[in-house]
């Protein structure tokens, strides 16, 4: 679908970027479209967005850069979950909206696309998939 802004550009005077609800929206749609049987094994699995990682995962992960990080899973992934584990709080996973903005202005893909492939790839991680095996499987379906 063609952006009608793309034909007048004065329409992009008022245009604004995103805000956080409107990514957790586009967050949202993009987890409704899973397959059923995929999300109910994503089950506590709770999704944020936010500007930017915090200080202490930047330092944590050695980034050189706030815009260096589109999102990320936090918690225990399904395979090494236990039963027995003390008070289980429920996996997270952020999405950084300043640096998904930055790398869509930077490439030629749609909002909603990065969205997905960040939702999804995090997901991944929840599975306890690494992020090679979450690379070899977007290669097999791309």
């Amino acid at each position: 679908m063609k952006d009608p802004r793309s034909s007048d550009p004065i329409a992009w005077r008022l245009a604004k970027a995103p805000s956080l609800d409107e990514i957790e929206v586009l967050a949202a749609a993009a987890f409704r479209r899973l397959p059923q049987r995929f999300r109910q094994l994503c089950g506590n699995l709770v999704i944020r967005v936010e500007d930017f990682p915090a200080d202490d995962v930047i330092e944590e992960m050695g980034l050189e850069s706030e815009f260096d990080l589109l999102g990320l899973f936090h918690g225990v992934g399904l395979p090494f979950q236990s039963e027995s584990a003390p008070v289980k709080m429920p996996n997270l996973i952020w999405l950084y909206r300043r640096p998904i903005l930055d790398y869509w202005a930077e490439h030629d893909e749609t909002l909603g696309k990065i969205v997905t492939h960040v939702l999804l790839h995090e997901i991944g991680h929840h599975f306890g998939f690494s992020d090679e095996d979450i690379a070899a499987i977007e290669a097999d379906v791309a």
